[in-house]
């Protein structure tokens, strides 16, 4: 019997083993995507800047409350169905709110009241939230800056930074008032503010010890609290009970290698920044005994990573410039804004099933990173990466429904962007769906960076192998290998496009045709109406080593016609004297009719150029232009879209033009045939697909060897976007001549 029973738990733990190696592991993937926009109170103005910083939930998980600082408001989110979140209304504060956390029906929310930096000061304001109205308030006597709820609900802690004025001697501390921890005692939900203790902070870190300004707050199980001082480099532990302080240490410098440290269009891992303070951010316990934090930098610091620690000060982890890398291989990197790299801010810990998770946001790449815990003595696993909107400020795990939320607190709308973003995802077994495009290792052993995709073409003879090109946003021009067979798709390669054996300067790709006879055609868009360095419009032939073999500026007089808006996609049909390179111009020059754009023929052999027209759609709002031409089936495939972002899109299509008996204008003529479009594929369901919102560049196409379809967005290198970039398979395109 003894031996029977063993037998039979062998074979279950094999069979649970087994089931186990072929079940996928969970991951989080995007459900959905909010726009704060759309939780305007009657009468708002819908111009102004809208802002969602700090995010909590109800207990139940089914409502979201997020600060809203530029409005001045509170609002509230209903996610009882995570897919398709609904506008929850919102409620007028009276002043900027920084922080909130939520007990039982109640938000409590630090408000700023300041008149200015010198003057600090702002209250407590205790919201009802079933009824959508403030309860009750009480006076801070500072600058809120965070807030914490202790575990068992017995303690509300509150940062009160009196943040610097950077305008005042470079931002150099100490700019008094100093600021504290304020603590709260709760009962029944209920603040106790006759009950505050003040927990003074200042005379403990060696960097402006009377300034302290505390920034972030968190609460462990024993009711200690831990406080970063950011600008001050310093960690002080609470015991909130008593309102004293039980430790304290400052955090120490790291010395970062083979990271980009130049703002000079080219992202570089090889500089060095020589004992760079942490200056903590966010912090979130782990477990009673370590907590992790999110080393931003305010005034001279900032890793780049994030660090966890134990109650003593010790360091048991130092992530280095491993996110940074992991941004980069992603196309995530923000060059023009790297001073502080990828600037880490946000932190979350929770729990899911048996996994303490640990969630690091890094706010200039618009990235939020997701590692396991794995105890105090191995370091994080590292499981994925997400992408949370522009500036993803709070973070918010909801383990009780396997969901992760993303505050983005950046609205960028004034210059045609997205507003601010609630992303929701939801943990479940499968694949991770982003990124769609990864970047392996080059040949110095790190990541191929990359950003700012701009036009596909692909290799005939070898199905699911494409080429990109990266646009003016950097300042060296390349051509990237793509393997898009692999899932995410994956660049193998780069190609340096250069010009008599150096990098070549002033290219803005937008287009790649892969040449019958070998090597490339690329075109570059010209600015000719700059006011200072204007550029021309230029098609170029490449070896396939990328060096630039033949020069092809347009003809002086059709030149003259061109504005900004110039060469945007190239493509070749046919092959030796009868080879044709179409280029599509992207929107009407000044000699066009409005809603026509220009597809220029250019034939190698005779060195001659022609044209004809294609049909721009109206706009609804901007504009309607061209990105991208593809040759196929005896005519050619083009993407026309609009300028429009989110909602406001309307316009993403692949459209088919026939060449059949089409015969180009010379350039001198007046009337050149237009062409009959017809829809080939709709692109805005395709872009929806992956539950954010819809992007507006789309502008790379190509069908590889075995006519698969392929998309791919812009993203701007991380300027002004959120970084994200969409490479999308679309299937066979079926068109008829």
């Amino acid at each position: 019997m003894r031996a029977s029973l063993l037998s039979g738990i062998s074979l279950a733990v094999l069979m649970a083993a087994t089931a186990h190696a072929q079940s996928p592991a969970p991951v989080f993937n995007r459900v959905s995507s909010f726009l704060v926009i759309d939780n305007l109170p009657p009468g708002a103005d819908a111009s102004k800047p809208t802002s969602a910083e700090i995010i909590k939930a109800t207990a139940d998980g089914n409502t979201l409350v997020y600060t809203d600082s530029p409005g001045e408001r509170l609002g509230l989110v209903d996610i009882t169905d995570p897919a398709a979140p609904r506008a929850g209304g919102v409620v007028a504060l009276g002043g900027e709110p920084t922080s909130t956390v939520v007990v039982g029906g109640r938000a409590f929310v630090g408000v700023v009241t300041s008149k200015s930096k010198a003057e600090p000061s702002g209250f407590l304001a205790t919201v009802d939230l079933a009824g959508r109205k403030i309860e009750m308030s009480c006076d801070l006597g500072g600058q809120p800056d965070s807030l914490a709820v202790s575990p068992d609900g017995s303690f509300l802690a509150i940062a009160i930074e009196n943040e610097r004025d950077e305008e005042i001697n470079d931002g150099a501390l100490p700019q008094l008032p100093g600021g504290n921890l304020t603590v709260l005692p709760l009962k029944d939900g209920v603040a106790d503010c006759a009950a505050k203790k003040v927990v003074d902070l200042t005379g403990l870190a060696a960097i402006a010890p009377e300034d302290p300004e505390p920034e972030f707050v968190d609460i462990n199980a024993r009711n200690q609290a831990v406080v970063t001082l950011q600008e001050n480099n310093h960690i002080v532990l609470v015991d909130l009970p008593t309102g004293k302080v039980t430790a304290h240490f400052p955090t120490g410098t790291v010395t970062l290698e083979n990271v980009d440290t130049k703002k000079d269009g080219v992202i570089d891992l090889t500089g060095t920044l020589k004992d760079v303070p942490r200056e903590p951010d966010a912090v979130h316990w782990i477990d009673d005994n370590r907590f992790v934090t999110a080393d931003e930098g305010d005034w001279k610091g900032g890793t780049r990573g994030f660090t966890v620690y134990d109650t003593t000060g010790k360091v048991l982890f130092e992530s280095g410039p491993a996110p940074e890398y992991l941004a980069v291989r992603a196309g995530h990197y923000p060059e023009k804004r790297n001073k502080k790299g990828i600037e880490m801010e946000g932190a979350e810990v929770a729990t899911f099933g048996d996994e303490r998770l640990i969630f690091v946001g890094a706010e200039r790449a618009s990235l939020v990173f997701v590692y396991r815990d794995r105890g105090p003595d191995a370091a994080p696993e590292f499981l994925q990466m997400l992408p949370g909107g522009i500036g993803p400020e709070g973070l918010l795990a909801i383990p009780s429904r396997q969901l992760f939320v993303t505050a983005s607190e950046t609205d960028r709308r004034e210059d045609g962007g997205i507003g601010s973003v609630v992303t929701l995802f939801q943990r479940a077994p499968g694949v991770a769906a982003y990124p769609t495009i990864t970047a392996q290792d080059g040949p110095d052993g790190k990541p191929i960076w990359w950003g700012a995709l701009s036009g596909l073409a692909a290799d005939a003879s070898k199905p699911g192998t494409l080429y990109a090109v990266t646009d003016s946003f950097y300042a060296q021009a390349r051509i990237l290998t793509v393997d898009a067979a692999q899932k995410p798709a994956t660049i193998t390669a780069a190609t340096l496009v250069t010009r008599g054996g150096q990098p070549a300067k002033g290219l803005d790709l937008e287009g790649i045709a892969v040449r019958p006879a070998g090597g490339f055609w690329v075109v570059s868009e010209g600015n000719p109406e700059k006011k200072e360095n204007p550029t021309q419009n230029l098609l170029l032939r490449l070896s396939g080593t990328g060096a630039i073999e033949e020069e092809i500026a347009l003809p002086e007089a059709l030149a003259a016609q061109a504005t900004r808006f110039g060469f945007e996609g190239v493509t070749v049909v046919g092959s030796g004297a009868g080879e044709t390179v179409w280029i599509a111009v992207q929107r009407p020059w000044k000699d066009d009719p409005k809603d026509q754009a220009r597809l220029l023929a250019y034939t190698p052999a005779t060195k001659s150029w022609g044209y004809v027209r294609y049909p721009l759609d109206p706009a609804a709002r901007g504009w309607v232009g061209l990105s991208e031409v593809s040759a196929v089936n005896g005519g050619l495939l083009l993407i026309e879209r609009d300028n429009q972002i989110g909602p406001d899109a309307k316009v993403k299509k692949l459209t088919y033009v026939s060449l059949a008996g089409v015969t180009p204008a010379p350039l001198d003529a007046k009337d050149a045939p237009v062409l009959r479009k017809q829809l080939a594929v709709d692109l805005i369901e395709a872009l929806k697909t992956p539950k954010g919102y819809v992007l507006e560049k789309v502008e790379g196409f190509t069908l590889d060897g075995a006519g698969n379809g392929y998309i791919v967005t812009d993203n701007d290198g991380v300027d002004g976007s959120s970084g994200e970039t969409q490479f999308i398979g679309i299937g066979k395109v079926d068109v008829k001549m």
